[in-house]
């Protein structure tokens, strides 16, 4: 076949993805008062071998509060720093660009590991709950303590924290940033209707409820330079009566597109609970029509995700149109090596080729001496 779609190079701005796949944010939930530690360099070395195109550092607080977990990486400190430079070095010399998402959890922060519930953290304890903040005082499930209302000022803040946290990356030595406006965190909660039930600037129609997502990214690209791409993880629609629909998402993505925005990373759900703790697998490639709509309702680039586990599967969306990148989690833990058996099953010319000299070497000796 023709060279895959899957391998071919995209620009964007001033940085050449060399392949178009991505390894998704995974929270690893093994912070240090945000810190990262050896296990999340770890984490990622894994992948800088792989043959990736990019790569995106997880879901990463603003604030200390703005944390999902107490285990949850942050950027609010400028000491935060060297961890993080340390992993986008370590992606800069496999020629991976390396980015990070930048989130507030809003009313879903405070809470347990995973592994540990995923419930809001008790008052007392080892990791002591801390307040949550959201758009109105609506709790995220039922039994979880309503969040505080923020008020104007308290918003402009966050704001701020989130200008300050790109700076802070782009000190990292971070290639690109996506900005984290999926799953029930602070940025959706305040552009769902289901949530948001404000009256002021911030509330009512959908041009008032995307008016923090807006503020946000303008803030962020006033700080990031031009050259460097800007993603935006949506929750493209909520799957919940009354909630976020896909027309919603194309109008937000148009004024995010003029604020700065390059792409937008298209998810689903979340807003009434865990994305990831679900009792249901859902279909291979269940929210690539998300991303495919959003690509044409608002003519910007698109990342499909979700439950793309075969490189036909990837390659065809590209084929179709459908999106521009295909992002990874959960495969990449089971196969960090998923890229270059990618490369092998869709003919790529030399497949080898997309790993370090050193692993390529070997293995193209190895195929070589198989065919002889």
């Amino acid at each position: 076949m023709a060279q895959p779609m899957l391998f071919s190079p995209v620009s964007i701005r001033g940085l050449t993805f060399r392949n178009r796949i991505v390894v998704s944010p995974m929270c690893q939930y093994r912070a240090v008062e945000g810190r990262v530690q050896d296990w999340h360099l770890a984490h990622h070395s894994r992948f800088a071998l792989g043959g990736v195109g990019a790569a995106l550092v997880e879901a990463t607080g603003v604030t200390r509060d703005g944390r999902i977990s107490p285990g949850c990486t942050g950027i609010w400190e400028d000491d935060q720093i060297p961890g993080y430079r340390r992993i986008a070095e370590t992606y800069r010399a496999q020629g991976v660009a390396s980015g990070i998402q930048l989130s507030h959890a809003g009313r879903k922060a405070s809470t347990a590991r995973p592994w540990d519930g995923g419930a809001p953290l008790a008052a007392q304890g080892n990791e002591p709950a801390w307040e949550t903040v959201g758009p109105s005082a609506l709790p995220a499930q039922e039994g979880w303590p309503p969040p505080k209302v923020l008020e104007t000022e308290e918003i402009e803040e966050i704001v701020e924290a989130f200008r300050a946290a790109a700076t802070r990356a782009l000190e990292a030595g971070f290639d690109f940033l996506e900005i984290h406006g999926a799953h029930g965190y602070l940025l959706h909660s305040f552009f769902s209707p289901l949530s948001n039930r404000r009256t002021d600037e911030f509330g009512g129609d959908r041009e008032r409820r995307m008016r923090l997502p807006v503020m946000v990214a303008e803030a962020i690209r006033s700080a990031w330079p031009a050259e460097r791409p800007l993603f935006y993880r949506a929750s493209v629609i909520d799957g919940v009566d009354g909630g976020i629909t896909v027309e919603d998402t194309a109008a937000l993505a148009c004024a995010l597109k003029g604020a700065g925005v390059d792409a937008i990373d298209c998810s689903s759900g979340g807003l009434l609970g865990s994305v990831s703790l679900t009792n249901k697998l859902p279909p291979p490639g269940f929210q690539v029509p998300l991303a495919e709509a959003v690509r044409r309702g608002a003519d910007v680039p698109t990342v499909a995700v979700g439950m793309l586990t075969e490189p036909w599967q990837a390659e065809e969306v590209l084929q179709n149109r459908q999106a521009d990148f295909i992002a990874i989690a959960r495969e990449f833990i089971a196969d960090p090596n998923w890229a270059y058996r990618a490369a092998r099953e869709l003919g790529l010319e030399d497949p080898h080729g997309i790993l370090p000299f050193s692993y390529a070497f070997y293995l193209r000796r190895r195929a070589e001496l198989q065919r002889a």
